[in-house]
């Protein structure tokens, strides 16, 4: 048997589980979503989201890329951030990262010349080392200088995304969603919360935006 065929015998065998324990629970599925949460993760296979918080299909929705990171022009990431927020009404939404995790250590060598693309979503990530370069260098071993640039990328992330028109328009309108940054230990499993942000959560003013003026066009 190859491993796709295994993947595809699972699936019946977790269909069928499901619905002896729950024998409405498809029928109930197909019919909407509701979830509370938004997840922005990193695509490494050893971090899905709605196992590692013990979650059923339904609650979590799920955004997932290299270095778990929102960039101010990936419409990609842009559009599942309006989608959620705008149109799931989601309470709140978690930048989740992880420890020992390979775009991280990417970022910290030198570029790539056969990862060309990969190397320009990097970028953003170098950036914020360089703005913790001397936090980051003073640290005596690479393993604890790659784990200190995940946690600091999680939280950088967490303030490109409340500096959003999509976010501070939800907060000035409904008072949501909060932001948390959490990242994850392969080693143990565990979360760890890093940072989080309300809806009246004080932002520089360069990044924020103006919902009190009326403007015609």
């Amino acid at each position: 048997m190859q491993s796709f065929e295994k993947l595809l015998l699972e699936n019946k065998a977790w269909a069928k589980e499901k619905k002896r324990v729950d024998p409405s629970f498809f029928e109930q599925s197909a019919k909407a979503q509701s979830p509370e949460f938004l997840w922005i993760g990193c695509s490494d296979s050893r971090v899905p989201a709605e196992i590692i918080v013990n979650a059923e299909p339904g609650e979590i929705f799920i955004h997932r890329n290299i270095a778990n990171q929102m960039i101010e022009t990936d419409f990609n990431s842009l559009s599942v951030l309006q989608y959620a927020v705008s149109v799931l009404d989601v309470k709140h939404v978690i930048i989740c990262g992880h420890y020992n995790c390979g775009g991280i250590k990417a970022a910290l060598a030198k570029q790539n010349p056969n990862l060309v693309i990969t190397n320009k979503w990097l970028m953003h990530i170098k950036d914020t080392y360089r703005f913790y370069k001397t936090e980051i260098d003073a640290l005596p071993t690479e393993e604890q200088r790659v784990n200190r640039l995940a946690e600091l990328n999680v939280i950088e992330q967490i303030k490109t995304i409340s500096h959003t028109s999509i976010i501070q328009g939800a907060w000035h309108n409904h008072q949501r969603p909060l932001l948390h940054g959490w990242i994850y230990g392969l080693a143990d499993g565990l979360l760890k919360p890093l940072v989080t942000l309300y809806p009246d959560t004080p932002i520089d003013p360069i990044y924020k935006y103006d919902f009190q003026t009326e403007r015609t066009y």
